[in-house]
């Protein structure tokens, strides 16, 4: 999703504060000389077409000197919230930076500053300063810091305990990098808005002391000390007053609104998925020519590649995937962990986060290649066609929100329906999926609910919008096998009674086999076989798949043999070799193998595999050419 619209207020507020930098910048220069004049004419005059905010005690223009103070007013505020944000920024990451231990303390004290009241911590440090713009910013800076590291602190933790920053820290690269590439940036737009809000606080704080007689002194001036000059008139001259006032105020709302942009560019650039061109990732992807266009399918994948950049070069866990799914269908995707099925899934669902990239030669949903259209279609097209059911219900539902709220919403959003016929709607769509007291449901939170009925209730969500695809990405690992059938069932029930095509990623090859129509076979990124689901331990060719058939144990396995196992395990996605990548682990490998990346390619209809030396036999042409 691109940045959010600004609305014509924040567009005028934020004009606003450019005209507020503009008078800090040119103020002085323009009104300093009419500021400082002195006219024992006009000595406490009110408002008038010279003087819109009246004159002060010596006859100076208070207009000018409000517009003069615009300068020192917000370079104090801007240096206390820096100076506050920076040191609570230091703080805040000690806790992740440092070791368990020191991460406690560092966590402790942090916890001790937010115990004293900022307005006493700010006083203290002021006085200790000494009184006056130096002693104010300081004092103000102490106080901002404990609420901007504690924040700080938590964004920072549930960063670092996120499956990519552990992934990075395994690659060896030193701590301040990790935290500088892969914490701060996912961090930033929270940040940012809480600066902005620091510095809008600063400002008014800031001018409170001055207004006391504790900030800027003589012959200095700010906004606060203006106001504190004003108000002694403020019955007979209340502009004189008036006017410092409504500039803390508005200053104080374009600060915040401004934050709230930036935030929301931020939020925009760092979560939007990258877009998709038609370059080819160069590491072992064969030329070919434009791709098959096949505008009856629900969905076409072709030359699908995901890459991420990394310390040591472009990283490439999906490689060159190409597969179809007809309305209906039942399609299961099955390989060990790491052979890039869940990334496959969030790379079709265009939830590839930055620094990942997609390049596919065709992305389509319906016909329609995702790649072509504009962002916010893609976006419509992605919402109201597919459905994802994530392994963990659980993180997958907001733990906050009642079930009603989050399974009408989908409705509410994208169908156009009130929140009653949303409810309805709702109720209705739990009950097809054979919840028990669906209405009551409907009014507890996720922890109430058991495994298999909160992946029940995520299916629901996916099913709102009546899509024409449901990919389910290990949908019923977590859970018990008596829940497992009741969940395979429901998506099943789905399948038939609607036509909603399904892919199901799993591990489980045994589940694949026995849910799906058609397998795709996934190792190291790539796809290498391809067959119907009923004729897999007949016919399956590669020797990988051959091997997860065996490892899969039986009911009536010999007790006395040892259970089969695959030796060895996946290439790193630095160490990827030329060759088949699977070769290490193959005992038919030959030195071709080693050499040579075999297609996937067709065996007989209905199966394709990529592999040199398939297990059934191949066309006599591909026979020769082994045997040279």
């Amino acid at each position: 999703m691109g940045p959010k619209r600004l609305s014509p207020t924040r567009v005028a507020l934020l004009a606003v504060f450019g005209v507020l930098l503009a008078l800090a910048l040119a103020g002085p220069i323009v009104w300093g000389d009419g500021a400082e004049a002195v006219d024992l004419e006009a000595l406490g005059e009110g408002v008038s077409w010279t003087h819109p905010f009246g004159t002060d005690d010596l006859g100076r223009d208070m207009f000018a000197r409000v517009l003069v103070a615009t300068r020192i007013s917000l370079v104090l505020a801007l240096l206390t919230a820096g100076l506050g944000c920076g040191l609570g920024l230091l703080l805040g990451l000690l806790p992740s930076v440092l070791g368990s231990h020191l991460g406690r303390l560092a966590s402790s004290a942090i916890g001790l500053l937010l115990a004293l009241p900022g307005l006493l911590l700010a006083l203290l440090v002021a006085t200790i300063v000494g009184v006056g713009a130096t002693g104010a910013v300081v004092g103000l800076a102490v106080a901002i810091a404990p609420a901007f590291a504690r924040l700080t602190q938590t964004l920072a933790a549930q960063v670092a305990g996120s499956e990519y920053v552990a992934a990075a820290r395994m690659t060896g690269i030193s701590l301040p990098r990790l935290m500088a590439r892969h914490v701060l940036p996912n961090i930033a737009p929270a940040l940012v808005l809480q600066v902005a809000m620091a510095t809008g606080g600063a400002l008014l704080a800031l001018s409170a002391l001055s207004f006391l007689g504790l900030g800027v002194q003589e012959p200095q001036y700010d906004w606060g000390a203006l106001l504190n000059a004003g108000l002694d008139r403020i019955y007979v001259t209340p502009a004189a007053a008036l006017g410092p006032g409504i500039a803390i105020i508005i200053a104080g709302i374009a600060f915040n609104v401004t934050g709230d942009a930036f935030a929301g560019a931020l939020a925009g650039e760092t979560t939007r998925p990258a877009r998709r061109g038609r370059s080819r990732v160069a590491t072992a992807t064969p030329a070919r020519g434009p791709a098959m266009v096949r505008p009856d399918a629900v969905l076409q994948v072709d030359g699908l590649s995901v890459t991420f950049e990394s310390e040591g070069g472009t990283l490439t866990p999906v490689r060159d995937v190409s597969f179809c799914v007809d309305a209906g269908e039942r399609v299961g995707i099955v390989g060990e962990s790491g052979s890039g099925k869940s990334l496959t899934a969030l790379a079709i669902a265009d939830l590839i986060e930055s620094p990942g990239a997609v390049q596919a030669e065709r992305l389509a949903f319906l016909g329609r290649d995702l790649r072509e259209l504009p962002e916010r279609e893609r976006q419509r097209l992605l919402v109201t066609t597919l459905a994802m059911v994530f392994q963990d219900p659980l993180s997958s539902l907001n733990p906050v929100l009642r079930i009603e709220r989050q399974v009408s919403e989908a409705a509410e959003v994208h169908l156009g329906a009130t929140r009653k016929q949303a409810r309805m709607r709702a109720v209705e769509q739990l009950r097809e999926l054979r919840i028990a007291g669906a209405a009551r449901r409907m009014r507890q939170h996720p922890h109430e609910l058991s495994g298999g009925m909160r992946q029940r209730v995520t299916i629901a969500i996916g099913l709102t919008t009546r899509p024409s695809l449901i990919v389910a990405d290990e949908p019923t690992t977590a859970l018990d096998v008596t829940v497992q059938r009741q969940v395979l069932r429901v998506l099943r029930r789905v399948n038939a009674e609607h036509g909603t095509a399904v892919v199901l990623i799993s591990h489980d090859i045994s589940v694949i086999s026995a849910f799906c129509e058609r397998v795709l076979v996934m190792y190291a990124g790539r796809v290498v076989e391809e067959l119907a689901a009923n004729r897999m331990h007949a016919d399956a060719a590669h020797p990988y798949t051959r091997a997860l058939l065996a490892a899969t144990p039986a009911l009536d396995a010999d007790l006395d043999r040892p259970m089969a196992t695959i030796p060895g395990r996946q290439p790193a996605l630095d160490a990827v070799p030329d060759g088949c990548p699977f070769t290490p682990r193959c005992a038919h490998a030959s030195d071709r193998c080693r050499e040579q990346l075999p297609l996937l390619e067709t065996l007989r209809k209905g199966q394709r595999v990529a592999c040199w030396h398939p297990h059934d036999a191949v066309e006599p042409a591909q026979e020769q050419e082994m045997k040279r």
